[in-house]
Parts: structure tokens; C-alpha cells; sequence
């Protein structure tokens, strides 16, 4: 697990500008760090030592000739079985790592090398004889790749924006239109990123750049297709995956743990890795801690448990940094704890193992089942549900209204994925007027929707899910809170194996109105105790519900929605409309106020205190 910047082109004193920018993501990679450049390209890396500790891995890693130049990001758990093949073609091995397979494979099978990796990654590749840079991203998004242009039209990348800022020719500027979708989602969903002319390359795509020509394509898509095995057959070939993939993903020189909380997907993967340490962080509220489940599940494992218990000081206290470490705005309130989790796992391991995942492939959402009066209600004919779901959002809002539609159309009409905060027209009334011309986040999904219309409708809620909430909420959080403490966070449900198992289980196994990933329940419960496999998903509950109606918080809030840049964004008036509502009781606007607040908190680290800093050390000089 590392971090990697590079660009294109001239530029004077490459290398102070590569060790600046490397020196901004040195969480990612504290172990060491080195550089490559020549007239055409600028390439630097700081490396967390994983596997091979030794200074033979190190990158930026060349082949034997350096015609060809690796900076890699991820584990790649195929690589053994790579590294024998390309052996057997006749190539030569200097390491034992797997970022030396990327460069063999690069030379054996092109843009097709892709295709054979199993793992989590972002890498690019310097073709000195081809003047070309080519680079890809894994296939569910695990790890970040961002990329845009300079002033003087070169190309700039790297593992994190905020790298970018060290480079004299990057242009930092707002994304205005990123606003209106962020607002309903709670994450940025689109390729476009918060920094104007930044870009996020998305998941399963590669790219290739050459003569300043920017190629992006897809080399692998999602999948489901019903097979015909039994319920039987569909447990056992699910534990037999799951543990297959725990095994792959413990590959490590360095301590592995796991991360715990008191559900059955950290609880499946724990116990199928049997580490030496979990960790788990909850908060002293009411119905906000679970990690007393955890602690209990590691015992029964005979395992050591590490648990640390917030409080609301110490998360706004963190929030800015948090914020920055996302390099954009990320509202979901789970990275709160999260961020205090991967602090304390850092603290004695090096990598973790965690869940992610599973609720997406194995249908474990609650808002995937129809269940009670909404399963009475389907029941009417369809073209009467249809005529009434119609009616009803040309009217205005009554006790029923969002029922009604939600039973009546199909998903593309009323599902977003599993953040809505603010409906779109909501978020038009709160954005300043130049704010309002982004794509809202229906628009967004529809480019999902459109090439999915004969799937099921539980098949087309997984996807706008792997697709969108996925990569652009759980996994990116995932990465940067872990690699802001210098930790890397492995997920063994996200493997294409395991994929490939699970596209063909029927959705009948998976919501039967018993529970949801109803299957998935079953095979974790050949490994674990049925209170674990069954346990209701909480998520990862955070109270700002409470925090918000604490006259402290509330304080501190209002001197964002009251400072000055908040008007570049918002109607002041109304979102301290929203807060004072909140406060007062009158209603429970914590996600709209906690959306709004996010962004304010991320514009003011990155965009007033960067200048401030920078100004200060100008002066210093």
C-alpha cells in the first residue's frame, strides 16, 4: 500500500516539485520514498513496505533495460502464479514483490495485463520506447487514481488530489457543479471531482496517454446472470469463496488484523482469518456502541480485542483533517469513526482486513426488501401503481406521497442509492444561483439505469450501488481514513473470484423475506454463531443527531453556515434555517445540516487555511 504522483512534460526543478507533492501523501507511504524523471515524464513514490521489506522494492521500479517504469498502488494476490508464468516466458525477476509483475506483465501482454490481475490497485506505466503512459484502476474501485490538466495542458496524476496543490502549474479552483448531486448523495458521484479539472479514472477502466491524447476505456463490467444451483449448492460454494478469498488476502510480511464490529460481515471474515488482533471503536451514547460485540465474538475466538469508545470532542476536533485526508467533501458520518478506527488498528498492526462489500453483492441493504404494507400495496396491478406513483409527483407532498411512489415506479424513478439527503428541488432552494447547473443525481444514476432496464429491480438497486455508493462513498472512505494512519485496509468480499461466484446466485436466495443477503447468512454461519450471522445491520451509527442539540456543537456549526464563503455555496438564510430547526426540536435535519457543514469544513481546509499557510510561509521566508 502506497502513494504515487507523476505528470508529463517540462518543467524546471522536477524534482523539488515531485518531493514536494510526494511529501503531501507521505501517510500513504512513511517507509521510504524515490523518483523518476527524464525530459518526458516525472514519476514519484513513497512506499509502506508490505511485502519484500527489503529496498528491492522500492519504486519507482524499472525492467532491466529501463524502458519500462512502474509506480503502483495496492497488492496484487495473483502475483505468485503471475510471477511463475512470466518466469516460465522467460523474463527475470529481481524482487520478490508483486510491483514487479506489473512491469513484466506490462512487457509480456500490453494493456491486456489488466485482464489477469487479481487484487486491489492503481498503477501507471511509463513505455519510454513508446512515449506513452498507460494506467488502470482496480475493478471495484478500491484504490484511488485522480488525473487532470495543467496550465500548460500537460497531464497531472496521482493517488490523492491534494498532491497536486505542489505543483506550480495546477489551477486550484471549486467544482461548482459537483454540488448539486453531492447534496443528495452525501459523496462526489461523478468522474468530475470538487477540484475543477480534476478527474477520478473510474473503477475496471484503464488509460492511455500519448502525443497529449487522453484514452480511457473499460476492461471488465459487473455481471449478474441466475445459474441453477440449489440454495444447498449456493451456501457451500459462498463459504468455500469467502474463505479461499480470506486466505489470498492475508499474503503479508507485516502484522495482519482485522477491523470488528458487532455484524456478520466483519464477523465472517474474522473468524475465517483467525488474526491475532481486532479492533473496533463505538461511541459512550445509547445504542451507538457495539463494541461490546465485538469484544465478545473475540473472546469465543480466543483473539485479542483493542476497543476505543468517542466522544464528541475528539471528532470535531479531527473533522477538519478528516476532510482533508478525503480530499473531498464526504458526508457520510461513518468516516468519523472510521478515521479514530484505522488510528487505533495503527497503532499495532500494519494491514487489516475489513467487510466491505457484502451488503452490495449479496443484497444485504434493508432498502433492497419489499416487505410488509409495500408488499401488500405491489400486490395492485402494476399500471395502477404506475398511474398513481405519476399523479402523485406532480402533487405536493402528503402523508403517503414518497409510499406511493416508491411502490409504484421502477427504480430508476425513485432510487439513488443508499444516501438521499436532500431531494434535488431541495438542494436547488438552499444553492447559491451559480451553484444550480450541475447534473442532479438522478441524471447520474440514469447513465447506470439506461444499459441495466432488463434486469431485475433488486439486480438494478446492487448495481447503482457497486457502481456509484460503492466506489464514491464506502471504498473511498475506506482508503483514505485507513491511509491517513499509514494502514492498509484489505477487503476479501471484494475480489473478482468472489464476484464471479456471486453474480449467479438467485435473487430468491438472497431477499426472501426472512432477511436480507439471506443466503450469505447461511454460509457465514458454518463459521460463526448464529447470534453474529444473524444480527441486524446497524451500520456504522454516529450520534450527531444529539451532538447537533448541544449548545457547543450547534456554536460551532453556525460560525461556518455564518462565515463569509459560505454564501459562494449556500442561502445562508436557509440553512441556518435548517440548524436552527434542528437545535430547537422543531425537526431532525441532522444529515441535511451534517451535508452542508461537511462542505463547508472541506472548502475552508483546502481553500482559506491552505492560502493562510501558504501566505505565512511566504512572509517567513
Amino acid at each position: 500500500m502506497c502513494g504515487f504522483v507523476g505528470f508529463t512534460g517540462y518543467a524546471e526543478n522536477k524534482r523539488r516539485i515531485l518531493n514536494k507533492m510526494m511529501a503531501r501523501i507521505i501517510h500513504r507511504g512513511p517507509d521510504m520514498g524515490d523518483v523518476f524523471e527524464n525530459d518526458d515524464i516525472a514519476l514519484g513514490f513513497r512506499r509502506l513496505s508490505i511485502i519484500d521489506l527489503s529496498e528491492n522494492g522500492k519504486q519507482p521500479m524499472a525492467n532491466e533495460d529501463g524502458s519500462v517504469v512502474v509506480v503502483f498502488n495496492g497488492e496484487i494476490y495473483n502475483f505468485a502464479a503471475l510471477r511463475e508464468e512470466l518466469m516460465n516466458k522467460g523474463h527475470v525477476f529481481k524482487t520478490k514483490t508483486d510491483t514487479e509483475v506489473i512491469v513484466h506483465g506490462y512487457e509480456e501482454y500490453g494493456t491486456a495485463l489488466v485482464g489477469k490481475l487479481r487484487g486491489m490497485f492503481s498503477f501507471v506505466v511509463w513505455d519510454q520506447a513508446k512515449k506513452r503512459l498507460f494506467g488502470a484502476r482496480d475493478y471495484f474501485g478500491i484504490k484511488p487514481f485522480y488525473y487532470g490538466t495543467l496550465s500548460n495542458g500537460e497531464m497531472i496524476f496521482g493517488s490523492e488530489i491534494k498532491a497536486f496543490l505542489d505543483h506550480p502549474l495546477f489551477v486550484k479552483e471549486v467544482e461548482k457543479d459537483a454540488l448539486r448531486a453531492y447534496l443528495t448523495l452525501q459523496y462526489s458521484a461523478q468522474t468530475m471531482t470538487f477540484f475543477k479539472g480534476v478527474y477520478k479514472l473510474p473503477p475496471a477502466h484503464f488509460f492511455t496517454y500519448q502525443d497529449g491524447r487522453l484514452q480511457i476505456e473499460r476492461y471488465w463490467d459487473i455481471q449478474f446472470e441466475e445459474t441453477g444451483l440449489s440454495f444447498e449448492e449456493s451456501v457451500e460454494t459462498i463459504d468455500q469463496a469467502v474463505n479461499e478469498s480470506v486466505e489470498a488476502h492475508k499474503i503479508s510480511d507485516v502484522k495482519v488484523g482485522a477491523f470488528l464490529s458487532g455484524g456478520v460481515d466483519s464477523s465472517y471474515i474474522t473468524a475465517a482469518q483467525k488474526p491475532d488482533k481486532t479492533f473496533s471503536v463505538g461511541f459512550d451514547y445509547h445504542k451507538f456502541n457495539e463494541t461490546d460485540y465485538a469484544a465478545e465474538l473475540s473472546e469465543r475466538l480466543h483473539i485479542q480485542n483493542y476497543k476505543k469508545l468517542l466522544d464528541a470532542d475528539e471528532c470535531f476536533a479531527a473533522f477538519p483533517d478528516i476532510q482533508y485526508h478525503m480530499d473531498e467533501p464526504q458526508s457520510n458520518p461513518s468516516c468519523v469513526p472510521l478515521y479514530f478506527l484505522a488510528k487505533l488498528a495503527s497503532e499495532h498492526v500494519t494491514v487489516v482486513l475489513s467487510g466491505e462489500g457484502a451488503d452490495e453483492i449479496f443484497a444485504g441493504y434493508e432498502t433492497y426488501d419489499v416487505r410488509g404494507l409495500s408488499k401488500k400495496y405491489r400486490k395492485v396491478p402494476k399500471a395502477l401503481r404506475l398511474a398513481a406513483a405519476k399523479t402523485a409527483a406532480k402533487l405536493p407532498y402528503f402523508k403517503g406521497h414518497d409510499f406511493i411512489i416508491k411502490n409504484g415506479e421502477q427504480p430508476k424513478d425513485y432510487y439513488l442509492g443508499q444516501a438521499c439527503i436532500f431531494t434535488d428541488k431541495e438542494a436547488l432552494s438552499i444553492l447559491a444561483k451559480d451553484c444550480r447547473q450541475g447534473r442532479s443525481a438522478k441524471a447520474v444514476a440514469d447513465d447506470i439505469y439506461q444499459h441495466i432496464t432488463d434486469k431485475s429491480e433488486l439486480v438494478q438497486k446492487q448495481m447503482i450501488d457497486l457502481l456509484l455508493w460503492l466506489p464514491g462513498d464506502i471504498l473511498l472512505k475506506a482508503d483514505k481514513m485507513s491511509m491517513a494512519h499509514s494502514l492498509e485496509l484489505r477487503v476479501p468480499y471484494l475480489d473478482k473470484e468472489i464476484m464471479h461466484m456471486a453474480k449467479g446466485i438467485p435473487d430468491a436466495y438472497k431477499i426472501n423475506g426472512i432477511d436480507t443477503k439471506y443466503v450469505f447468512r447461511k454460509a457465514a454461519n458454518k463459521t460463526i454463531p448464529d447470534d453474529w450471522a444473524n444480527r441486524e445491520k446497524k451500520g456504522f451509527p454516529v450520534p450527531i443527531r444529539y451532538w447537533l442539540r448541544e449548545e457547543k456543537y450547534y456554536k460551532l456549526v453556525k460560525t461556518y453556515f455564518e462565515a463569509d464563503y459560505a454564501a459562494l455555496f449556500f442561502d445562508q438564510t436557509k440553512i441556518l434555517t435548517l440548524l436552527e430547526d434542528h437545535y430547537t426540536g422543531k425537526a431532525n435535519c441532522q444529515r441535511k445540516i451534517w451535508t452542508v457543514f461537511t462542505l463547508l469544513v472541506w472548502y475552508k481546509r483546502f481553500f482559506v487555511d491552505e492560502e493562510t499557510n501558504n501566505t505565512e510561509r511566504s512572509q517567513a521566508k
